[in-house]
């Protein structure tokens, strides 16, 4: 058939719902391993550049990562208005930090991975997201488990943001998507402060895991909002949840926005701005209904369990 040739030897399948696969052809596989944690690759893709896969999971590719990290970081930093201490809780490939850095403000930014060998290898092969950022004198990685650091540290943060990986059964992180968890995050804020989740897909099929997730956030801040984002490697829009005691009047007005984006950051963002912002905050009818009908609150009792892992196969 016409148009209709296939590249690629090697195809890693992520299982999206029980019926649906989404592949992505490979081309060089840069780095394997499995860590005490997750099963990791770094892959070069045919259709979006380089890309980290944990768990058969789709993290971020250099095609289009900029639509993920660049909504997940400038929402809570312009919520805030001048952050200067910023916490990153996941953010293995360093693209998190690099949209942070980006804020003239910031005099310190600690993210705290898990898994170091993941980080090391994002450190080695993927130059192109962190951009250097390990290297910046703002910057301070811990690797430890974020419930733990939470849990024994004094510091306090204006700006939380969790980017962690999502929450499957055997993976590390599933238990941090949990009321318990956004209380400790919650007590580590700093008067004003404000934390942002990344929180699944919201296509119609798979949509149950944010809409549980922003319930039970707004059962522990006073304010929230969801917005998404769509990220065409992830075969879905992807959600967020901004969180905060405050009002969440900063990010509503998309003139304030662009002019308070032009007084704080040291270089131009791709595709966030004043008007697609309020676009990504303005959720169409049936996910306002969903999350307005929602009763479940996600505790360590009950954590979430995302579906699905994926493989390898040539």
């Amino acid at each position: 058939m016409p148009g209709s040739e296939l590249k690629a030897d090697l195809w890693i399948n992520e299982y999206i719902t029980p019926w649906d696969i989404y592949s992505h052809g490979i081309t060089t596989v840069y780095a394997y391993r499995k860590t005490a944690f997750q099963e990791m690759y770094v892959v070069e893709t045919g259709a979006y550049g380089k890309a980290l896969v944990l768990d058969g999971k789709w993290q971020s590719c250099t095609g289009d990562e900029f639509l993920y990290h660049e909504p997940l970081v400038h929402p809570a930093m312009l919520q805030h208005g001048q952050p200067q201490n910023v916490l990153i809780l996941g953010g293995g490939e360093g693209a998190t930090a690099r949209e942070i850095l980006r804020w003239k403000c910031v005099q310190d930014c600690t993210m705290v991975d898990i898994d170091g060998d993941v980080v090391e290898a994002c450190k080695e092969h993927l130059p192109e997201m962190h951009e250097g950022c390990f290297d910046s004198p703002r910057f301070n990685l811990v690797i430890d488990d974020a419930l733990k650091v939470l849990d024994e540290t004094d510091a306090r943060w204006d700006v939380i943001i969790s980017d962690l990986s999502d929450p499957i059964e055997e993976g590390p992180s599933f238990k941090l998507f949990t009321k318990e968890y956004f209380e400790q995050a919650k007590a580590k804020l700093t008067p004003g402060g404000a934390m942002v989740v990344q929180s699944g897909p919201v296509g119609p099929a798979e949509m149950g895991l944010h809409v549980r997730l922003a319930n039970t956030l707004a059962n522990v801040f006073k304010h929230t909002a969801s917005y998404s984002s769509y990220v065409p490697t992830y075969a879905s829009p992807w959600s967020f949840v901004l969180c905060s005691d405050e009002p969440l009047d900063k990010v509503q007005d998309a003139e304030a926005i662009d002019a308070a984006l032009q007084a704080n950051l040291d270089s131009d963002l791709k595709m966030l701005d004043g008007i697609s912002l309020t676009g990504m905050m303005r959720l169409p009818k049936h996910l306002r209904e969903a999350i307005a009908a929602e009763t479940e609150v996600y505790s360590l009792a009950a954590p979430p369990k995302f579906f699905g892992k994926g493989v390898a196969e040539g």
